[in-house]
């Protein structure tokens, strides 16, 4: 059974990030595995407010601190050879990455096709979003 690799990658340097995701374009070019992405999430920022002076006195005045999370994410072939080099890539400090193995059956299946032999019903629970299309 065919699998899918999805990495995500996040980061506070969106440079390192984008370097990271080359180098694994790069190994799919290599390797000849096809490969989806990176697609670029949403930035989270994180922001702080806290006062100047740290005594309490005089007026109200406040440093803003602000740290911005740049994620990507990248979907490929989950081949041996592939895998193998993308466990070889030189992860910078400031990059965190995430590798997932899924099969290429689970997402391609549809609601009627994952009720249960019974007939029942299939869970309420929502599935997680695919990337992959036929």
């Amino acid at each position: 059974m065919a699998q899918r690799a999805r990495i995500s990658l996040s980061g506070t340097d969106p440079m390192m990030v984008d370097d990271v995701c080359n180098q694994i374009k790069g190994i799919s070019q290599r390797t000849g595995v096809d490969i989806r992405g990176p697609v670029p999430l949403p930035t989270k920022k994180l922001r702080i407010a806290c006062r100047k002076s740290p005594d309490g006195e005089g007026s109200e005045t406040y440093d803003r601190w602000e740290m911005r999370i740049h994620k990507r994410l990248i979907d490929l072939d989950a081949d041996e050879r592939a895998l193998r080099q993308l466990m070889r890539i030189q992860v910078p400090d400031g990059v965190n990455i995430e590798i997932v193995l899924r099969s290429n059956r689970a997402c391609r299946q549809t609601p009627s096709q994952t009720a249960t032999p019974t007939g029942a019903p299939p869970s309420p629970l929502p599935r997680p979003p695919c990337l992959f299309t036929a």
